[in-house]
């Protein structure tokens, strides 16, 4: 089983890089998708059904905003959009699928850049997602979170750490809310099968050239339910797929 989770800064714009041909070649069993920015006028999915695939989106209201999308071959036998709170669903945050023995739960986090009432409200945000995971987790043991963080968990996690102790993404508060999720029982797909391997990263400002020099940061990943961990099999970023300014997140279970 291949999932993979890959933040698009919108789909239509990803659809004329080329998208589609990419998913064809990498077929994953189960595509998450974050930043689709598909307002609420209705998305053509028709050459994505055509590769096989089932369609779910949660768009954002705000147009050329946020939203989640999940794409998979396996049919659900349940479909979760959004977590049941108004300001986060508007948003377009969580869109969950449940399978036979595990469940893929999409998320995109708030970034918290555009100034402290967003960082404030990205803070109020992780502490309302851990404890609504924490809740799942009690029926749904076999979760796998896949989405775009917009937090790095350690200093290994960015280019320029030393700089950036405190910028939204790598607040010592985001660093502990990470430790303490992981610790709740996840495991990072990608640490897990590449330890503590540095200059991995699955975003890049579009400025100075950046993804060229690799100047990046690690704001996307696949948690796996610590039960599931002995199950994966291969994990890793896809750097060659160019259609967006992060790169897709990979994780191969045996399911």
């Amino acid at each position: 089983m291949k999932i993979i989770t890959y933040n698009v800064n919108g789909l239509r714009s990803a659809l004329s890089k080329g998208l589609l041909d990419w998913v064809r070649e990498a077929d994953p069993d189960v595509l998450c998708l974050q930043e689709i920015k598909a307002g609420r006028e209705p998305l053509d999915v028709s050459e994505f059904e055509a590769l096989g695939y089932r369609a779910y989106l949660h768009p954002a209201h705000k147009p050329g905003y946020s939203g989640v999308a999940i794409f998979s071959k396996q049919p659900p036998k349940a479909v979760v959009v959004g977590c049941g709170t108004e300001c986060y669903d508007l948003e377009g945050r969580v869109l969950r699928l449940d399978f036979e023995d595990f469940s893929v739960l999409n998320t995109y986090m708030p970034s918290g850049t555009s100034g402290d009432e967003r960082q404030a409200f990205k803070l109020e945000w992780l502490r309302f997602f851990r404890e609504y995971v924490r809740t799942l987790r009690a029926t749904l043991p076999g979760l796998v979170i896949g989405g775009d963080f917009n937090c790095c968990q350690r200093d290994i996690d960015l280019h320029n750490a030393k700089t950036n102790q405190n910028s939204p993404g790598f607040t010592p508060a985001e660093r502990a809310w990470f430790a303490d999720f992981l610790a709740d029982g996840f495991t990072d797909a990608f640490r897990h099968h590449h330890g503590d391997a540095s200059g991995h990263y699955s975003w890049w400002t579009f400025r100075s050239g950046a993804r060229a020099r690799n100047v990046g940061w690690r704001l996307d990943h696949l948690l796996v339910d610590a039960g599931l961990q002995p199950r994966i099999k291969a994990a890793g970023h896809m750097t060659d797929a160019v259609h967006s300014d992060h790169c897709p997140v990979f994780v191969e279970l045996v399911i």
